[in-house]
């Protein structure tokens, strides 16, 4: 695909996505400046850091093993703690995810919730149109120009300010390129595209919004990929002369090695930290893709029965807590994906008796000091969520408490071998899942 000529680019700078109305508004000089600025001096590192992904994961299958990283107990062992919470992330006691698609945009900033996870990565298709129209509307949103009208003639606008969410904005994870933009004939990794467009038009109008640029860091494996993320924010505060603290970033704790160096990517973005996120259902398929040479002991049963009452889950969640506590940070539940629906009464009764249980379990195993959820579809069940959980509770008090951490022993971190295998049913379930998803995905990526 060839280069769009109707765009002012940087030197170096090759965009070959198809240009729509109103691109040239996210795709400026200056902000495509910023996307190669980070490039050129983070890129290797990008790909050194895969590189030692990929040499981890050959060490499992070949029957390795995780533990505590020996050479990073100094700062398990020191006294230190992240920053304090920044404005419009004090109270986070319901957060909510979704696409950011023009109608889940308003749809989430007025769902009643206290935090929207705005996301760019797992609820999203990466298509350029979805990637760059994304932007769009979160600028407009920003800006408070967004409106939508239905083909059917409803129409959707924004509730005052004080009512909004706190847009939190996951970017693509370190591994996914963006294929469209290239910087010296490289491909940018898609993480830094979509963090430095988000953060370029919309820092600085969060910020005299009361709020600021924050994000969550997704798929994460090691504290040196949190160290990378830091000296990535640190130098485009630089660029927007802003100070170093402004940007503050949740991690989303969703693969099996970064369960094991939770204190040191806390440590690592101490100044830009706002805490850790239990990624229950990433951190599920992470241990099947580290451990999947390692024979029945870490066969799982069917998905639907792991729930964070096993063992191994409540093992790896109640060291989030810990650990969060100990270093004053947010520590934010697990993603309940019950998706009610707005014509039968019958699924939302089971839908909300399903977060309900999941959230109290959360309470009253582990203490966690926000309940994150989902939905797409029905955006004003976060508020019906947060009139009826924590409405007792002080969130300043639940991330000041400072508590020692214990360590659970390896084994407790890693499954055990369950009672009976995967069900018949479940498998078909899971056939049917991916011969239904399979087909589509390569189609429209493009």
């Amino acid at each position: 695909m060839t280069q769009d000529s109707s765009l002012d680019l940087p030197d170096g700078v090759v965009v070959t996505g198809e240009i729509h109305d109103r691109y040239d508004e996210i795709l400026t000089a200056d902000a495509l400046a910023l996307v190669a600025k980070l490039h050129r001096e983070y890129g290797d590192r990008r790909d050194a850091l895969l590189l030692a992904r990929a040499a981890r994961a050959k060490d499992l299958i070949d029957g390795g093993t995780l533990d505590f990283a020996a050479e990073t107990a100094a700062v398990r062992a020191a006294d230190w703690s992240v920053a304090e919470p920044a404005p419009g992330l004090v109270d986070r006691r319901v957060e909510m995810t979704g696409p950011t698609d023009r109608k889940m945009t308003i749809n989430a900033l007025n769902s009643g919730a206290k935090v929207w996870l705005a996301d760019l990565e797992d609820a999203n298709t990466p298509l350029w149109e979805n990637m760059i129209g994304g932007q769009l509307n979160l600028l407009d949103a920003t800006r408070r120009q967004i409106d939508f009208r239905t083909d059917e003639g409803k129409s959707y606008a924004l509730k005052p300010a004080d009512e909004l969410a706190t847009v939190v904005v996951r970017p693509r994870g370190w591994h996914l390129p963006e294929k469209h933009i290239t910087v010296d004939g490289e491909p940018v990794a898609g993480a830094l595209v979509d963090f430095a467009l988000y953060f370029f038009h919309c820092a600085k109008l969060q910020i005299e919004a009361g709020r600021g640029p924050y994000f969550y860091l997704p798929k994460m494996e090691s504290h040196l990929e949190a160290r990378l993320w830091n000296e990535v924010f640190t130098t485009a505060q630089d660029v927007l002369s802003l100070p170093v603290g402004t940007i503050r970033a949740t991690v989303l704790i969703e693969t099996i090695p970064a369960a094991f160096e939770m204190e040191e990517i806390l440590y690592e973005l101490r100044q830009h930290s706002a805490g850790l996120n239990a990624g229950r259902w990433d951190y599920l398929f992470s241990i099947i893709k580290k451990f999947r040479t390692r024979g029945e002991a870490f066969v799982l049963p069917d998905r639907n029965a792991v729930t964070m009452a096993a063992p191994f889950m409540r093992a790896y969640a109640n060291l989030l807590v810990q650990t969060c506590h100990q270093r004053g940070a947010h520590a934010i539940g697990g993603m309940a994906a019950f998706i009610p629906s707005r014509r039968d009464p019958e699924i939302n009764t089971t839908a909300f008796a399903k977060v309900r249980e999941d959230k109290q379990r959360e309470e009253a195993a582990t203490a966690l000091t926000a309940r994150g959820w989902h939905t797409q579809t029905w955006c004003h069940c976060a508020e019906k969520f947060s009139m009826t959980f924590w409405a007792k509770s002080s969130t300043s008090a639940t991330i000041s408490a400072r508590t020692s951490v214990f360590r659970p022993r390896t084994c407790s971190m890693s499954p055990v071998r369950p009672e009976s295998a995967p069900a018949m049913a479940s498998r078909t379930r899971s056939a049917s899942a991916c011969s239904i998803w399979r087909p589509g995905w390569p189609a429209r990526v493009r």
